[in-house]
């Protein structure tokens, strides 16, 4: 179960926190000022647990629809020995949860659900000594069974220990308290039902988007019709006959309008009439890739260098290999348009949003509006899609300006063309490959380049649209997410070079989209190892384990179990002598998450039609060692949506623009993968209890545009290097090929 509690909810009776755990200071002295304690280092900033025995979790940590909402109470509930429908968890509030870091990265789990884990095991051991005091009792003679612990015929329970009291605990993370043996486990590791969906497919779940708060109007946003324009003049006379209207607000090239409906909003902003300039600050579509080559480069960022590449591609009798692969600039499409409410109260913003990193986000409104952040409280409501920083902190900013300038609370719903048109994108990626091999077959080099764009250094904040066009104070940072991640390759070459080339911009305002950096990079690299593989007429499969590290046992286990889950077929690619029109083809294609964790392998099985260009992946295959399994029927829902969607950003995906704005700004012109097309899926979950948990939101993404490239060549022995694999490129790469 997922609350959302005010502080004074916490501080209220039930669950109220109210005075020590070890009883030093009276109640009044343990919480000042109404403040829970919020620090990493304190078991109370984590969990409570109130008189009736009810605990109550505290993450900074957000469910983004991964189901960590499930996960994080399994862990928790597992550790305590308490039922799992009598956790409860609060997420996201600034108030009230600890700053564990933005919810990306899949570290949700590894790194959030530990710190609770970490929580819950410290206040087990505290709880089992003062019971073992109580009861008169050795701590090895306690049972402890749904919070209630027991020494012969003598019981206490968790609330009688501690309720409405706090643990006063100190917390280590880097040496973690001894928790349960995995042997014990009761609900990690077992498919537990997520506590989400029944409430989801029956339409009762309240996203972001059915929030409401009393008193609430409904804001929108007037956009510039291109990126960089400024507001001339505006009409407000147009929209004297649009019932309900409040307030035009203007700041600086900021414009929008609060209205007492959201209908009445939406009118309002189609019919307000705006002088705007001309802008044309976008490159030429066209020439998109020679517009990233000639990008300044700020920075050469070796991210892998082992022995002398120059010198192993000069030697005599090498044979050069050479390659470029790029990956198109992708929107976020979330399903549901981001949607925020802010209210000004009292000289305090209070924000209603489903951002992933409502702690970031108090920083960023704080230097907006020039408030200290303590006057500034983040909620985090779940909303419905979020893949990455999309749209919903700059909603979060628009309305809070609009709450501002009527002194009432806003609610602003972005449309379809707003979340398209305005969200960030995934930036560009352009990759040159370079190999040499011996008269042997063997691989003695391997260089890349990887074009992307600069990491404002400490940040990773993305400025918000709202304080850009108002003229408020807002950082011009650059912030795509750590896109250098696994530029560097998992095959031990004995002479290896990979460089990012920092680029000082990138057309669109970028952040992370899913598996940022990690997704681009995995392409290149294992559709180049094919290319090595195939050069070498060796088996793709065989040809990886070859180069592997032999040290690397999870990586070869992980690479081998997804060969035997697809029966792979041990041969060189292409596939020989296929006749007809539709053919078929396999590719694999291997990743070690950041070259440090979640081992990942798949195979990818496609139909190709030569006369259209029309491929279709009709069966996926999918390997997958994350570490101990906390839920694997959540896993499951992770790597399904990982595959599915990246299988359309894949084959259909990609952004358009002119010289002036972004034109693809409904699902039109942004087309995504139809359920028709969704392939068969089969996955090889592998547990492994006594290893910490790792990510899962994110590492199958990075193996499926190669696997999928790689499987094409397999069918039509042509290589695809340009992403999306749309049927024209296929007809153009099989003619050039003839």
């Amino acid at each position: 179960m997922t609350i959302h509690a005010s502080r004074r909810d916490v501080l209220k009776g039930g669950g109220a926190l109210v005075v020590s755990f070890s009883l030093a200071g009276a109640p009044g002295e343990t919480f000042a000022q109404g403040a829970k304690p919020l620090a990493l280092t304190e078991v109370d900033s984590f969990l409570a647990i109130d008189a009736g025995g009810v605990v109550t979790l505290y993450s900074g940590k957000v469910d983004l629809g991964t189901g960590v909402a499930t996960a994080l109470p399994q862990m928790v509930a597992d550790e305590l020995d308490v039922p799992l429908n009598r956790v409860k968890l609060v997420e996201g509030d600034t108030a009230l949860t600890p700053d564990q870091g933005p919810t990306w990265g899949s570290l949700s789990i590894q790194i959030g659900g530990m710190q609770l884990r970490n929580a819950a095991a410290t206040a087990k051991a505290a709880l089992l000594e003062e019971a073992a005091k109580r009861l008169g009792a050795k701590q090895g003679e306690l049972k402890v069974v749904d919070g209630v612990v027991s020494a012969g015929n003598k019981r206490v329970s968790y609330g009688e220990l501690i309720g409405g009291k706090s643990f006063a605990l100190k917390l280590d993370h880097t040496k973690p308290a001894a928790g349960k043996d995995p042997k014990d486990y009761k609900l990690v590791g077992k498919p537990v039902p997520r506590v989400d969906i029944p409430d989801k497919v029956t339409g009762r779940f309240a996203y972001m988007q059915d929030f409401r708060v009393a008193g609430m109007l409904h804001g929108r946003v007037v956009r510039p019709p291109a990126i960089g324009a400024t507001l001339e003049s505006v009409d407000e006379a147009s929209i004297k006959d649009v019932a309900g209207v409040v307030k035009v607000v203007r700041q600086g090239n900021f414009l929008g309008v609060v209205a007492q409906s959201e209908w009445g909003a939406i009118k309002a902003a189609e019919k307000l009439k705006a002088s705007w300039s001309k802008s044309q600050t976008l490159p030429d579509a066209a020439k998109l890739w020679d517009e990233v080559r000639a990008t300044k480069v700020v920075k050469d960022e070796v991210t892998m260098n082992v022995g002398n590449t120059a010198e192993a591609m000069g030697q005599a009798g090498a044979k050069t290999l050479k390659a470029t692969y790029d990956f198109a600039i992708h929107t976020h499409g979330s399903i549901g348009p981001s949607c925020a409410v802010a209210e000004f109260k009292d000289g305090r913003l209070t924000s209603w949003s489903a951002s992933q990193a409502t702690h970031n986000l108090r920083k960023q409104l704080a230097t907006m509006f020039g408030i200290p952040a303590d006057n500034l409280r983040c909620i985090y409501i779940e909303g419905s899609g979020c893949y990455g920083r999309n749209g919903h902190e700059d909603a979060a900013a628009d309305a809070a300006l609009l709450a501002k300038a009527v002194e009432r609370p806003v609610r602003v719903q972005w449309s379809r063309a707003d979340e398209h048109g305005w969200d960030p994108k995934g930036p560009p990626t352009l990759v040159d490959l370079r190999a040499a091999v011996d008269g042997a077959g063997t691989v003695t080099a391997w260089e890349s380049e990887f074009f992307i764009p600069q990491q404002t250094a400490g940040s990773f904040n993305v400025p918000l649209i709202a304080a850009t066009l108002a003229g408020m104070p807002a950082g011009d940072d650059i912030a795509p997410g750590n896109i250098f991640q696994n530029s560097a390759i998992p095959y031990k070459f004995a002479n290896v070079k990979t460089v990012c080339r920092r680029l000082a911009t990138t057309p669109l305002r970028p952040s992370w989209i899913r598996t940022p950096g990690r997704m681009q990079n995995t392409y290149a690299n294992e559709c180049f190892i094919d290319e090595l593989a195939a050069a070498a007429n060796a088996d793709p499969v065989e040809f990886r384990l070859k180069y592997l590290d032999p040290n690397d046992k999870r990586g070869i286990e992980v690479l081998n179990r997804a060969a035997a889950l697809a029966k792979w077929d041990k041969r060189p690619s292409p596939k020989r002598d296929q006749r007809g029109d539709v053919v078929t083809g396999r590719g694999v294609a291997y990743c070690k998450y950041e070259l440090a964790r979640t081992y990942i392998a798949a195979v990818a099985e496609v139909e190709v039609k030569r006369s259209s260009g029309d491929i279709r992946v009709t069966k996926f295959y999918l390997a997958h060692d994350c570490g101990q399994i906390i839920n694997p029927d959540g896993l499951r829902n992770q790597l399904e949506g990982n595959v599915i969607q990246t299988i359309s950003r894949t084959l259909i995906e990609e952004l358009k623009y002119d010289r002036s704005a972004v034109t693809s700004l409904d699902w039109e012109s942004y087309p995504i993968l139809r359920f028709p097309q969704i392939p068969e899926l089969v996955y090889d979950l592998i547990d492994r209890p006594n290893e910490r948990p790792w990510g899962a939101g994110e590492p199958a993404a990075a193996v499926v545009p190669s696997a999928i490239s790689n499987a094409v060549f397999d069918a039509i022995g042509v290589r695809l290097r340009s992403v999306p694999f749309r049927p024209d490129k296929v007809t153009a790469a099989m003619k050039g090929a003839a």
